[in-house]
């Protein structure tokens, strides 16, 4: 059954409001992808925050206009599928990446990150940069180190103290008065 005019223009505002928020995108394409295996890559999709279309290239080039992803969208052909989010680029790119490693008819066309358009070539080295909680995991150990150090030699001097006093009791190597 075809899609009405009314439809389509609703599909169109409605992708273009959810696109005006997204930061980042990737447009990917796909061929003889079944059902479950479309299921399986929103499943995947799903803790990341992102949100995953098949659509028209017409319609997703018209809800585009005038977002930061306008520029991925423009004259796309053949089958396309769109993933975007507010959140972090890079753990959208490694759910993809991984998705596209383990079912090869998924691959990419072109991204979007933070309003700058990417290659495929990028996307894949975007997937292998750490993700913001991971930086921000090892950021945070950095900055605690040196205070553990600290703590760890000044309580070293009073357990090095003690060990001493107790070998010389040990070995009586003090008078008693």
């Amino acid at each position: 059954m075809a899609v009405t005019r009314a439809k389509k223009v609703a599909q169109v505002e409605k992708l273009g409001g959810e696109l005006k928020n997204a930061s980042s995108m990737i447009v990917a394409t796909y061929s003889k992808l079944t059902v479950t295996q479309d299921f399986e890559l929103r499943k995947a999709l799903r803790p990341t925050g992102a949100k995953y279309r098949v659509v028209k290239n017409t319609l997703a080039e018209r809800a585009g206009k005038g977002t930061k992803v306008e520029e991925a969208l423009k004259n796309l052909q053949g089958v396309t599928s769109i993933a975007y989010t507010e959140g972090d680029p890079v753990t959208l790119a490694k759910v993809l990446a991984k998705y596209a490693k383990e079912h090869p008819e998924f691959s990419f066309k072109a991204g979007v990150v933070e309003g700058r358009a990417i290659t495929v070539k990028e996307i894949q080295s975007l997937a292998t940069m750490p993700s913001k909680d991971e930086l921000y995991s090892k950021l945070l150990f950095l900055l605690s180190a040196p205070s553990q150090r600290l703590v760890t030699a000044m309580n070293a001097v009073g357990r090095n103290l003690a060990v001493v006093v107790s070998q010389g009791v040990e070995q009586k190597k003090f008078k008693e008065a």
